[in-house]
């Protein structure tokens, strides 16, 4: 008794702030490697989904500044709608609070646990408060936060609180300190990278030191924004549905019509017959057992999937495609997107691409790109069944090596669209195994493996052809020149004698007299479309024809035209550099191109 009277004494309730203060860990911060990454991911998914609700073209600024031994400051702004004053403390300032939990549409952020898990990280390790500044109209002033989390509580500690001066319209920042490392600023910048794939309507810079990087954007539209729709059936639990009908007033008839989507009158008569239940009892006054039978019943019947047209919002096969031509100037590029489909009554769309060539390492495994509602997964890539999926692919039937994963100048994007990710834990580094979802993976993978088995066999085909074009363009301008010295007369333009013979695109590159020369003749009767991406150390800066745009990374600078030209037509353009790099065509058969590195 004695023994137990003391047990007692110690038993005390935990607040959630509480748990995760020594489970940090379940929220992606259990290394100061990965706090940086975990604290700007959850920022910027907030950032995003906030200019997405208000139909703004997102624009945010990520900067890190190293302020001790040990310890980075971090802030991350957006042009979004800005918060109220009245609930920054709370958005900030007390985990699981949030406006998405309860709804069924797909957000980035569902559990109001990401940025405030940040700030209570933060006071952690630096015991720094946070500082955040919002803004939600220009009109408004814009109001300056400093606030901590108590964590006895769960409640936000607002240390002080001012309107201030900003030079942003509208918009929030957050600005932490906390002790971490810059060990990870790789895959760092790859996060922004990846983030910026599936969100080719944002616009991402990031300052480190001073040092800044930009990611632009390849889309002027935001994307439309997921509305919310009522749960399904299919997707209920007894739980739930206890509470939704304790929760209501109306009759069970009504109940199923309005609280639950796909079910109509029709519908409805049908479940309460199977059931057994009166449909004019009130909800409310349901017993347990009514409620078993009830759910039972609704698992059992017939339902139209859930409207994914309204509560999801997938990328798109041509934005996909353009964001990945951005970053790595890929040879060959194909998307997909399946048919929404349907688990345990929740609406998913897979998507997926796959790239081959460009800027890829010709050996070992494929580049693997996971995503689930336009958010990178960075982490725990073998538990996830995203990667599962694709070793289940039988790749060497579409002609590529392959050693559990595919091998080679591969690039493999799989992004799930779902009302609810199934993910494997709190910290959302990879997708649990659902069949449903692996099967459209899967399906989605193999059809891109035909498109690129087809691509590889044109390939080989032409590619005999391709060396005689090269030989053909190379041996004409030598025998020009060799004339001219013996005749004494100038060097004649060959173009219009290579188009003759080759009757086909030729793009030439390179580096005369300090100058980088880029110039496409178009010896074909038809117009062409096509873009070039000039990667090298030279910045393009003060080029006769401007580049479209231009992204640097790790001191390389990739420089893209979008070139159309009419049958027989030529482009040029010329800008001060020291050459070397790369050349990429885009656009254009292979077998319709020559592309060639000249230089005297």
């Amino acid at each position: 008794m004695v023994l137990a009277e003391e047990l007692a004494k110690q038993q005390k309730s935990i607040s959630v702030a509480e748990f995760f203060e020594k489970n940090k860990h379940l929220l992606g911060f259990d290394s100061p490697t990965r706090g940086i990454i975990t604290t700007i991911k959850e920022a910027i998914d907030n950032a995003l989904d906030a200019c997405e609700e208000a139909m703004v073209l997102p624009d945010i600024l990520v900067i890190i500044r190293k302020t001790g031994s040990e310890t980075y400051s971090i802030a991350v702004e957006d042009n979004g709608p800005g918060i109220t004053p009245e609930q920054v403390p709370f958005v900030f300032g007390k985990l699981l609070y949030g406006s998405r939990f309860h709804q069924v549409r797909q957000s980035r952020g569902q559990q109001g646990i990401g940025i405030s898990a940040a700030v209570l990280y933060a006071q952690l390790t630096s015991g720094v408060p946070a500082t955040v500044i919002s803004r939600t109209g220009p009109k408004t002033k814009a109001h300056r936060f400093t606030l901590m989390i108590k964590t006895q509580t769960n409640e936000p500690d607002v240390l002080s609180h001012e309107e201030v001066d900003w030079a942003q319209p509208h918009g929030t920042r957050i600005e932490l300190e906390f002790a971490s490392s810059m060990a990870a600023k790789k895959r760092l910048l790859e996060y922004l990278k990846y983030t910026s794939i599936v969100n080719p309507h944002a616009r991402f810079r990031i300052e480190i030191d001073g040092e800044g990087t930009t990611f632009e954007r390849v889309s002027g539209e935001v994307p439309p924004c997921p509305k919310s729709i009522k749960p399904h059936p299919h997707g209920i639990e007894f739980g739930i549905l206890k509470r939704m009908a304790a929760a209501s007033e109306t009759s069970v008839e009504v109940f199923l019509e309005e609280e639950f989507s796909r079910v109509g009158k029709k519908t409805a008569h049908e479940i309460l017959a199977l059931a057994g239940v009166l449909g004019s009892v009130q909800a409310s006054d349901l017993g347990p057992l009514d409620l078993k039978r009830l759910l039972a019943t609704m698992q059992t019947v017939k339902i139209p999937a859930p409207p994914a047209q309204v509560c999801l919002s997938p990328i798109g096969e041509e934005l996909i495609i353009g964001g990945l031509e951005k970053e790595f100037a890929l040879d060959f590029v194909k998307a997909r997107s399946r048919a929404p489909g349907v688990f345990s009554g929740h609406s998913f769309v897979v998507e997926a691409a796959i790239g081959y060539g460009g800027r890829l390492e010709a050996e070992g495994s494929a580049k693997i790109l996971r995503f689930a509602n336009r958010v990178p997964l960075l982490y725990q890539q073998g538990a996830c069944a995203i990667t599962q999926s694709i070793q289940s692919v039988n790749w060497k039937s579409y002609g590529i090596p392959q050693s559990g994963l595919p091998i080679g100048p591969i690039l493999i994007l799989v992004h799930i669209a779902s009302t609810n990710v199934p993910f494997t834990s709190e910290s959302k580094d990879a997708v649990a195994s659902i069949p449903e979802v692996e099967r459209e993976i899967v399906l989605a993978l193999q059809e891109l493996g035909r498109d690129l088995k087809l691509f590889l066999s044109r390939r080989d085909k032409s590619r005999i052809a391709e060396d005689r074009a090269r030989a053909v363009c190379a041996i004409i301008p030598d025998i020009a020149r060799k004339v001219a010295d013996i005749v004494e007369l100038p060097v004649p333009d060959t173009a219009a004698i290579e188009g003759r013979i080759m009757r086909r695109v030729v793009v030439k590159r390179g580096l005369f007299e300090g100058s980088v020369l880029i110039r496409v003749d178009n010896h074909t009767s038809k117009p062409v479309e096509l873009t070039l991406y000039d990667i090298s150390f030279d910045t393009g800066e003060g080029a006769t024809v401007p580049p479209d745009f231009a992204s640097e990374l790790d001191g390389e600078v990739t420089k893209c035209w979008r070139v159309a030209l009419p049958p027989h037509e030529s482009f040029r353009t010329e800008y001060p550099g020291a050459g070397g790099g790369s050349l990429t065509v885009q656009g254009i058969e292979e077998s319709q191109v020559v592309v060639m590195d000249c230089e005297e």
